[in-house]
């Protein structure tokens, strides 16, 4: 009867730490599921600007035939974007389309019968939606890369959370913070 009382307490030992394991392989998954559509969804905003850009190129085309590096330019930052592979290179497409944004922007400036059609407006008032969703998907992406990277890295789940194939991923960081502060604006 003597040997029940250790035998027991082994059990009940593997039991909670079996437990734990399960409870801490559960919820980092759930956190990596939810930085993978995180990231998702700032792939689908990006494919979404530059489904945009095209027709927005085209549109501002028919006023400035003669601005073709800017066109040129644009093409280029939407391809980089769009070919971009995990947040580092998708950090630097964003500078490049931010400053071919704002030279598309400028000639419109210039062009104030552009600035009067539907069209324009239209496609001007979707991409800065778009913006604005990149902007948000980009912070929801970070959190979830914060929650996971934290969960991974806190005693005792950084003893173990390697061992079961999870490691830390990278932030969506923009090297040069002001060409993305705001959407690309146009003044009338």
């Amino acid at each position: 009867m003597e040997w029940l009382i250790p035998v027991l307490i082994v059990v009940g030992l593997v039991v909670i730490v079996g437990i734990y394991l399960w409870v801490t392989y559960n919820s980092l998954v759930t956190l990596k599921v939810r930085v993978d559509e995180a990231w998702s969804d700032i792939t689908v905003q990006m494919k979404r600007r530059a489904d945009l850009i095209p027709n927005l190129i085209e549109t501002v085309k028919g006023y400035a035939a003669h601005e073709k590096t800017v066109f040129e330019n644009v093409t280029k930052a939407r391809a980089e974007s769009l070919s971009a592979q995990g947040p580092a290179e998708l950090a630097a497409a964003e500078n490049h389309m931010q400053q071919a944004l704002r030279s598309i922007f400028a000639v419109a400036e210039a062009y104030p019968q552009l600035q009067a059609s539907q069209n324009y407006l239209q496609l001007q008032a979707e991409l800065v939606d778009t913006e604005d969703k990149i902007q948000a998907s980009r912070r929801f992406y970070n959190g979830g890369v914060r929650e996971l990277n934290t969960k991974i890295k806190v005693f005792p789940n950084n003893l173990i959370a390697r061992n079961l194939g999870f490691t830390e991923r990278d932030f969506f960081e923009v090297s040069d913070s002001a060409a993305i502060a705001e959407p690309p604006r146009v003044q009338f």
